[in-house]
């Protein structure tokens, strides 16, 4: 986490400029003809929607734009546009004293998390989510209660058209947003972007486009293009009308980029509970935060010149240190040959040290490169002591690329919070889970239930692994050293899947070729688009 001391001017402000072709484009959706619309801009920066309204010679009422930069708000103020009022103050603030309501808002509200706003305006932006019935907390981005406090400015019928970041589709903390969008709001379209629109801060955005029309219908739709200058090419008229029915009940709205067919065999593999989920079998927790990895996980090397056996355990740390769906013992002996982290060490208090010589010389080197100074360690009653060590059964990496693999652990490695610690329920075949994971429809829901992040990376937490549908069948285990002989000789995953869906899905779940084909088709869709934007 960047220090707010050294953070950059529009780090802490939040601001990077839209592209003119997304400003246009908004525009053009938004006005579609109409003429009378007051129009508010809540954070408008330099003035890129201003000058889009004043290029595109559009017809209007009032223009009021807020913006906290004095220097934006003189810039915008310079373009000079009739009937158009420029506020140099924070949208929070404004957002408390004004009475006005509008047809229109737009802009790209600013990205500050948290710990950067002051006093004040965490407490402005509480009561924002207090006035729309929602709960703040520490997590909240500033997108969100611009998001948010702009829809309670619409008028009766109203549209906002806002760039924010695709974390709004899947992160947690836009879960309960997401909710207020689907009841608030009657059309909701997204338009995503194969190619970053802000390369240099690797932060993938959408279009949020939503209108509100007093009708009893809530649909969504979503629109993927090249990059900002293909929406010059886009036809407005196809945001006119979504075609999907918004499911209040789902918890992310990655579902929307999958065709209708496709959304209604998950929901209904939900609604029916056909396929139980991966928490009935096994409890996901993360793996050991140590509060510095490169002090507590070392290689054999490490060990040797500080004479620390008595204090290493086995380590598995990274996941190109595993091959396959088995961690065997010879993987580890593999891996501590070439020089790999394979050891974390496990001090007791320094009193206990007695004559290790070693140790006691490591963790002063530690102390004089500032290790007990780091906020996991100095929290600690002895900070060189590691909490929860512990091995689990098996191991689900963290972040991923092709597809997230879920391992047995053989060699009885612990493993940092590069990894989950996955632990079987009794009476449940840790082979048999294995096997049943690695199916079609389980990897489509890691897709679901993951959050993607630049670079095409997948990542899952510990509830969201527990959420995955996973067809476990006791006879299933009968799979597994096919399925380890051929993801340790590196073939394609979809060489596997053709196995494993004929016995996991079709003979032991009783699902169709047609369903087993959709799912299929659902995870290859959701997997190649997230791999697409790696590249």
């Amino acid at each position: 986490m960047q220090l707010i001391e050294v953070a950059s001017k529009n780090k802490l402000r939040g601001g990077f400029y839209t592209p003119m072709p997304i400003a246009e484009f908004i525009l053009k959706w938004a006005f579609n003809e109409n003429k009378n619309f007051d129009i508010l801009e809540p954070s408008c920066g330099d003035g890129v929607f201003l000058k889009a309204i004043q290029k595109g010679k559009y017809n209007y009422n009032s223009i009021t734009g807020v913006e906290l930069d004095e220097d934006e708000a003189n810039k915008s103020k310079k373009i000079n546009l009739s009937d158009c009022q420029i506020i140099n103050e924070d949208f929070h603030k404004f957002f408390e004293m004004n009475n006005n309501k509008f047809d229109l808002i737009i802009g790209n509200p600013p990205y500050i998390r948290y710990q950067y706003f002051d006093k004040e305006q965490k407490q402005l932006a509480s009561e924002i989510f207090t006035k729309a019935k929602l709960k703040y907390s520490k997590l909240t981005n500033a997108w969100v209660s611009f998001v948010v406090g702009s829809s309670l400015m619409l008028k009766e019928k109203g549209k906002i058209g806002f760039v924010v970041p695709a974390e709004i589709l899947q992160v947690s903390f836009a879960k309960q947003l997401r909710y207020f969008l689907a009841t608030f709001y009657n059309k909701i379209n997204i338009i995503s972007f194969e190619k970053l629109v802000f390369p240099d801060i690797q932060q993938e955005v959408v279009l949020l486009l939503c209108e509100k029309d007093n009708s009893t219908e809530h649909l969504i739709e979503h629109l993927e293009v090249k990059d900002a200058e293909s929406l010059k090419k886009l036809d407005t008229s196809r945001l006119k009308s979504p075609k999907k029915k918004i499911d209040f009940k789902s918890n992310k709205w990655t579902f929307y980029f999958l065709e209708q067919e496709e959304i209604d065999f998950l929901e209904k593999l939900q609604e029916t509970r056909r396929i139980p989920k991966f928490g009935e079998y096994a409890k996901v927790e993360v793996g050991i935060t140590t509060g510095a990895n490169p002090f507590f996980t070392v290689p054999i090397s490490t060990v040797k010149t500080y004479n620390l056996d008595k204090y290493a355990r086995p380590l598995v740390g990274r996941s190109v240190q595993v091959p396959s769906v088995i961690f065997t013992e010879k993987d580890w002996e593999y891996n501590r040959q070439i020089e790999a982290r394979t050891h974390i060490l496990a001090f007791p208090k320094k009193e206990n040290l007695n004559g290790s010589i070693g140790a006691r010389k490591y963790i002063d080197e530690g102390e004089a490169q500032q290790i007990h100074k780091g906020y996991k360690c100095r929290i600690r009653d002895e900070w060189q002591i590691v909490p929860s060590l512990r091995i689990s059964d098996a191991l689900f990496i963290r972040r991923n690329n092709l597809y997230p693999k879920l391992i047995i652990n053989e060699a009885k490695a612990y493993t940092t919070d590069t990894m989950h610690r996955v632990t079987v329920m009794p009476n449940i075949n840790i082979k048999a889970l294995t096997a049943s994971y690695y199916n079609s429809l389980s990897l489509a829901f890691t897709e679901i239930c993951g959050r993607s992040h630049g670079g095409g990376v997948l990542e899952l937490m510990p509830n969201e692994v527990e959420e995955i549908l996973l067809p476990y069948h006791e006879s299933n285990k009968e799979l597994l050293p096919l399925i380890e002989e051929l993801i340790r000789e590196k073939k394609n995953i979809s060489e596997v899947l053709k196995i494993t869906n004929k016995i996991i899905l079709k003979k032991n779940f009783g699902l169709t070729s047609e369903e087993i084909e959709l799912a299929d088709r659902i995870w290859k869709k959701l997997s190649k688009r997230r791999l697409n934007r790696g590249k």
